[in-house]
């Protein structure tokens, strides 16, 4: 049975019903909408340094609010939609991304574009929080990873297309036009995912008298408590560090000689992201196979490569390193959002989703101001140390802390045994 078949035609359980090829495609949506403006400064950085009359640091706090954003409201919109109907928190969410990044345009100052990337970010965990528990409650315990894929795919797609526009459009008008036309382009997405996401069908209802529905800090008290769960937070921290670490840091590294790249070339970089569109969902059905330590492992690997390749003074090899870096940094994020998925208890599975967002986007923050340092030191040589050193920490927590408990726990999911760690 094909891929599309399968969705299409009944499922054998009718419990466990799948939803339509148009409900997989509204989560594709969902992760392209969320990552529309999230990293649009990223090629723009040289630009802006210019405009604003602002050194490398300050225009990259305009990747850093954003996903700073991101970080510090994702645990509330863990508490606060842990009971909520998924589909209107996430489309309420989309529609709350698109007004800032409209407002954006107008801004006269760098200070003013900060604050606007800042509310940005904020309303983005209504989306990906939830999304992340939408797809474990909706599909099946064995198309989860695949769904998964399909979702990281589309994230994969709005950095693309967000970063790729922003910087042809910003080089052809100028940078208010950028925002002008990927806030329109969220109304656009948010509209589309909601037509096409249908609501939840299979969520159950904690009883008020579980233990699940306890006060939100007790909750998080005891997931902090959850080795598998702490190392899948430290694991994200270091996947997005990476990610956003080289990719805002280098266009400094090729607008300078001898490369000289113009802010269009800059953005015709994230042509790259194209390939992780490709290999994700390839990757979704490896790691139902081999495991999620062993799918962490090779995609971890894979990025350090990708990023020592980046040292070279060819071009081509370059390119050829960012490919492989986020290749390697997609599907580390679909092998992380499933072990999420196999750890977390069944009453708090949005709570944690968001403690993870919220250390996936300290990371994307941090990698915004920290390797900065770095680049004072020795340039980008010395930023790909040190981004390759954080890599290889992330890399030795997921294979330590990723180890499943030697009694097997209970699941009623069924998780654990095609997906275990």
């Amino acid at each position: 049975m094909s891929e599309l078949s399968y969705y299409l035609e009944p499922h054998s359980q009718p419990d466990r019903t799948v939803p339509s090829a148009w409900a997989a495609a509204a989560v594709a949506l969902c992760g392209v909408c969320a990552f529309l403006e999230l990293y649009c400064t990223q090629p723009l950085l040289p630009m802006l340094a210019q405009v604003f009359h602002a050194s490398k640091t300050g225009v990259g706090l305009t990747v850093t609010a954003a996903t700073l954003g991101v970080a510090l409201s994702a645990p509330f919109f863990g508490a606060l939609t842990e009971r909520l109907a998924r589909k209107r928190v996430i489309v309420a969410s989309l529609l709350g991304v698109s007004v800032p990044t409209l407002l954006a345009a107008t801004s006269t100052s760098l200070g003013q574009l900060i604050f606007w990337r800042f509310l940005q970010g904020i309303t983005v965990p209504g989306v990906i929080a939830v999304v992340i528990t939408y797809i474990g409650e909706e599909w099946p315990p064995d198309r989860v990873a695949l769904v998964m894929s399909f979702y990281v795919s589309g994230t994969a797609l709005g950095g693309f297309a967000g970063r790729v526009s922003s910087g042809i459009l910003a080089d052809r008008f100028n940078w208010r036009v950028s925002f002008l036309v990927l806030g329109a382009a969220s109304l656009a997405g948010a509209a589309a995912v909601a037509a096409w996401l249908p609501h939840g069908r299979r969520r159950v209802i904690t009883p008020a008298t579980e233990k699940t529905e306890l006060a939100f800090l007790y909750q998080v008290q005891g997931l902090l408590r959850n080795r598998r769960l702490v190392a899948t937070f430290a694991v994200g921290f270091n996947v997005l560090f990476s990610l956003v670490g080289v990719f805002t840091w280098i266009t400094f590294h090729l607008s300078a000689a001898p490369f000289l790249l113009s802010t269009t070339a800059l953005s015709s970089l994230f042509f790259v992201y194209l390939i992780g569109l490709v290999v994700t969902p390839a990757a979704g059905f490896l790691i139902t196979k081999v495991g999620l330590r062993a799918g962490i492992a090779g995609a971890i690997c894979c990025s350090m490569t990708g990023v020592l390749l980046t040292l070279a003074p060819q071009l081509i090899v370059v390119i050829v390193g960012l490919a492989m870096l986020s290749s390697g940094v997609f599907i580390a994020q679909t092998a992380s959002s499933t072990h999420l998925r196999v750890a977390a208890p069944a009453g708090a599975r949005v709570t944690a989703a968001g403690l993870y967002i919220t250390c996936y986007y300290l990371g994307g923050a941090a990698a915004g101001v920290v390797p900065g340092a770095f680049w004072a030191l020795g340039g980008w040589p010395a930023c790909v140390g040190f981004i390759v050193t954080m890599q290889a920490v992330g890399l030795a927590i997921a294979l330590v802390g990723w180890r499943a408990p030697k009694a097997k726990p209970s699941n009623p999911d069924g998780m654990d045994e095609p997906l275990r760690g």
